[in-house]
């Protein structure tokens, strides 16, 4: 959590601003946690690391449109003075949590950073995303770390389109995502699974509003944990955005605090040693951010953090809708993998 990250400042009013790094922080030192973590300081990305997922013509606009003073990625992804700056320290950071964990069995590392990066193609950022930090550390790993394969879940309310056009064609990347279907970016289906050598490498469960602890629980129970058994990667990095959160003004989902706190456990559990990296993306309700990375942390860490989100009813979606959908993707993933 470099105080970089909190100098990238859109326009008042932007829902991806400053304050959710703050409200974190606050949050976690009031906590165990923040003790019992290590805070190491990355380095700003290089531009030759950049370039491992993005065009040099893309990291020269970025660069350009903040030494100018800012100007706009497109409608709703500004870029400020210091945003370039900012952009490549989160960049830095994803990086420095794969150096923290690779190789490390059990190893755990949680990068809390802003501006945040699954939207981020080659060549264009958008929906908030300036450089792609998941996509990043994982060619970071395969390349400077030699790994075979990378498993990114992805569990912003959001599909992660950037991360997915980036790899489409790669078979060394396993991408999950989990997302509210008919939402922004509007790509994400289930029929889309990769292109050429990478068929079968891109599995999308895209799921309707109201979606809640339970029905992420069945969905991870039944083809989340099964799937990442079946690739058994080297390493696991999230896309930990918390915008499914049932407070979020940018999402449809219900799912609460604990509920991500259990998402984590099952990911933590299935993975064995394998070494996970979690990397923040969206989540816009700042409380409902806060609990959720401080109930992550206890799932990926088991350090109890002594505070809890309060308990809200929540009425979500039937059981049936994700039980139907978790049948849907099975059946597509069957084709790939033994799950």
């Amino acid at each position: 959590m470099h105080p970089e990250c909190r100098q990238h400042v859109p326009p008042s009013g932007h829902p991806e601003r400053p304050g959710r790094l703050d409200a974190i922080e606050a949050l976690l030192r009031r906590t165990p946690l923040w003790e019992a973590c290590e805070h190491p300081s990355p380095e700003r990305a290089g531009e030759d690391a950049l370039a491992r997922v993005h065009t040099r013509a893309y990291v020269a606009q970025v660069r350009g449109l903040s030494a100018a003073g800012g100007g706009d990625l497109d409608h709703d992804t500004p870029v400020g003075p210091v945003s370039y700056a900012a952009a490549r320290r989160a960049a830095g950071a994803a990086l420095l949590a794969v150096d923290a964990v690779a190789g490390r069995p059990g190893g755990v590392a949680v990068a809390l950073v802003r501006p945040p990066g699954h939207h981020a193609g080659e060549s264009l950022g958008r929906g908030f995303c300036v450089f792609n930090n998941a996509a990043l550390a994982a060619r970071h790993a395969l390349e400077t770390h030699g790994l075979a394969r990378v498993f990114i879940l992805d569990w912003d309310v959001h599909h992660g389109n950037g991360t997915q056009e980036i790899f489409v064609r790669d078979p060394a990347v396993v991408f999950c995502s989990l997302h509210q279907e008919a939402w922004y970016p509007g790509t994400g289906a289930i029929d889309e699974t990769g292109e050429g050598p990478a068929e079968g490498t891109k599995i999308n469960i895209p799921l309707p509003a109201g979606v809640g602890d339970g029905g992420y629980r069945h969905l991870f129970e039944e083809v989340v944990v099964p799937l990442l058994r079946a690739v058994a990667p080297p390493l696991v990095l999230i896309s930990a955005g918390y915008d499914a959160h049932h407070a979020d003004p940018l999402g449809g989902m219900l799912m609460t605090a604990a509920g991500f706190g259990d998402l984590a456990r099952l990911v933590r559990e299935a993975a064995g040693s394998t070494p996970i990296a979690a990397l923040l993306e969206g989540g816009y309700d700042l409380d409902g951010l806060s609990f959720s990375v401080a109930a992550t942390l206890e799932g990926l860490t088991g350090i109890d953090p002594r505070i809890a989100e309060p308990k809200r009813d929540v009425q979500e979606a039937p059981f049936a809708v994700a039980a139907a959908r978790a049948r849907a993707v099975r059946r597509v993933i069957g084709e790939y993998w033994e799950v």
